[in-house]
Parts: structure tokens; sequence; C-alpha cells
């Protein structure tokens, strides 16, 4: 039996709720997904490893697409063929820790290197 957490979104609810709260998520197949573009090898591993920490506390799992320079992230609930509220609280997390930037918050964390390749990590938006 379906829950109320893995009840199936319209897709005019999907489109919505990207828009307003994850512009670089679209809604295509019955998927919705997002590709990071990274800076190398490096940073695509970070960003794997980043979405298969979140996806595994959260008990959600998406399909990860990779090559040296990008990663493709796809989430849909498939005990409910479609996407839930379940998918869209993990791209939002996804979205906030990959492009989570601590040099600019102004606090004790400064961030990596501008402009130093050895230290480039994820192409931000």
């Amino acid at each position: 039996m379906t829950t109320e957490r893995e009840k199936p979104l319209s897709e005019a609810d999907v489109n919505s709720w990207l828009q307003q709260n994850l512009p670089s998520w679209k809604l295509e197949d019955g998927w919705i997904r997002r590709t990071y573009k990274t800076s190398g090898w490096k940073g695509t591993l970070m960003v794997i490893n980043t979405v298969g920490h979140l996806a595994e506390a959260a008990w959600h799992h998406p399909d990860i697409t990779a090559s040296y320079a990008w990663v493709e992230v796809r989430l849909v609930t498939h005990s409910a063929k479609g996407i839930t509220s379940k998918d869209l609280e993990l791209a939002k997390k996804i979205e906030d820790v990959v492009h989570w930037q601590p040099g600019k918050e102004g606090k004790g964390l400064e961030g990596t290197p501008h402009g130093d390749s050895r230290f480039a990590y994820i192409k931000y938006d």
C-alpha cells in the first residue's frame, strides 16, 4: 500500500515545485533530473560520493550517470511509479550540499582557493 509520502504528484505540481525551488532540475521521462558540471574527475567523484551519502541516509536511491566532468542525478520513487515528495526533498538536499560554498557565508570556513585548478571542484551555476 502506498503511504501518503509515496503518493505520486501530478506533472503540473512537480514542474511548479521545481520552478519555485530547484530551477536547475527538470522533469523528463518520468524522472526529475539534474546534471552537475565539475572541474574534472576528482570533482565528479566528490559529487557522486556526496549524492550517495545523502541518498543512503535518506533511504532513497537515485540513478547516477557520470563522465569525466559531469554527473547526472535522476530521481523517481519506483514503488509509487512517479515523483513523490521524497524525490523533491532529496533533490533539495543534494542541491544544497553540492552547491554549498562556505567562503560565501562569511563565517569561519573559507572554502576552496579560487583560481587554482588543483582545488577546483564543481562549476557553480
